[in-house]
């Protein structure tokens, strides 16, 4: 009889070339357990893996339970709520970018978090949580008047803090006048400020691309910025449009290598205490002629929006995952600070190609969303291995 082969014993490159071809993280995390060997090499990939653009999973949705600081943890694309919970603090995310979550204390101080580092159950794991120093507060204003948790419209993050501290830059659109402040992990000791309200038209959505931020105003320009060690260099990336209607944009690069804007068209009816989003417009943009140009479909994308950072998947590589849809959540307005008896209503499934909204009220999170105090929020799951 030959003997059993030895597992371990496999070159490199042909695990390398296995890795490459596994699109789940629970394949991932098979892959493994299977001998020490093999786990070195998922490690060593992991951290390849997390750099690298557009190549991650489709995230899950975080969802508030109202109980202390716990938080449930969806898979949309199998409509399953996961068998664990994370603590985290009971309050809004501004941001959720590389796995991190990203929100304001009272104190005003900016802190990044990650959940899948504080799992219910289990020993929190090192540098779960990281604390940034506070931002500037308006001036000349009553404190009792602000609140911590919406003074932050929106944040990211452009590297992992822990597996690449070195290059992560913290970015948040702030109050006063939804400006663009940063600060350099490891590096600065106080945040540096980008005034970007021009005629009331501040930033709306902030992305890291190419070695550059690039921000959106609510008028859809967009302007690139090039942060150094001193200062920081900003460009016109692309012009203005034109907006008779209250709109969200969102920035999202795609697997197809385009940087997309989203805009959501929202309506508000107060007597209810109900918002709706009623269509979405997709454009990508021409880096060449500095302009927005629509498309009308995303081919098999899958895009994902609210809070967090917007993500783009291919939807064939993960069964259950609806191509050409976009997939939003109810997030940060200007209007409103707190959800009415509806809870957090604004939520759903968009289809780019019909123009229609698929139903979501049978599936297995629909509920627990309506029923949060916080909105709930997408994130990408993280290697722990």
């Amino acid at each position: 009889m030959d003997p059993l082969p030895d597992w371990s014993e496999l070159p490199n490159q042909i695990l390398e070339s296995v890795l490459e071809r596994l699109d789940l993280l629970a394949d991932y995390v098979r892959f493994s357990v299977v001998c020490r060997s093999w786990n070195f090499i998922a490690k060593d990939n992991r951290d390849k893996r997390v750099k690298m653009p557009c190549c991650h999973p489709p995230p899950m949705l975080l969802i508030n339970t109202d109980i202390g600081d716990i938080w449930k943890v969806y898979n949309v694309t199998d409509d399953k709520l996961l068998d664990l919970q994370v603590r985290v603090p009971n309050t809004r995310f501004c941001g959720s970018s590389k796995g991190w979550l990203i929100f304001v204390e009272n104190d005003f101080t900016v802190t990044l978090i990650n959940p899948f580092f504080r799992v219910r159950g289990r020993v929190e794991k090192e540098n779960s949580i990281i604390h940034l120093p506070p931002l500037r507060l308006i001036k000349n204003i009553d404190m009792s008047r602000l609140r911590h948790e919406r003074y932050v419209c929106k944040a990211t993050i452009s590297a992992d803090p822990v597996l690449n501290a070195n290059e992560c830059i913290v970015v948040v659109i702030t109050q006063p006048g939804f400006q663009l402040a940063f600060i350099r992990l490891g590096k600065d000791i106080a945040w540096s400020y980008i005034d970007g309200s021009s005629r009331g038209r501040g930033f709306e959505e902030v992305i890291f691309l190419g070695g550059k931020f690039y921000g959106v105003r609510n008028n859809g320009r967009l302007l690139s910025f090039e942060i150094t060690r001193f200062n920081f260099n900003r460009k016109l990336a692309a012009r203005c449009l034109r907006r008779d209607h209250t709109i969200k944009s969102y920035l999202v690069y795609s697997n197809k290598k385009e940087l997309l804007m989203v805009e959501r068209y929202i309506s508000f009816d107060r007597k209810n205490d109900m918002r709706t989003t009623s269509k979405f417009i997709i454009y990508k943009l021409n880096f060449d002629e500095c302009k927005w140009t629509k498309k009308n479909s995303l081919g098999g994308e899958t895009l994902f929006l609210g809070d967090n950072s917007s993500f783009s998947v291919i939807a064939s590589s993960f069964p259950g995952c609806l191509r050409n849809c976009i997939y939003f959540n109810h997030d940060y307005d200007c209007f409103k600070s707190k959800f009415g008896p509806r809870g957090p209503n604004d939520f759903g499934v968009y289809d780019v190609e019909d123009k229609s909204f698929l139903p979501v009220d049978t599936t297995n999170a629909s509920m627990l969303v309506k029923m949060s105090l916080q909105p709930s929020i997408w994130i990408l799951p993280t290697f722990q291995l």
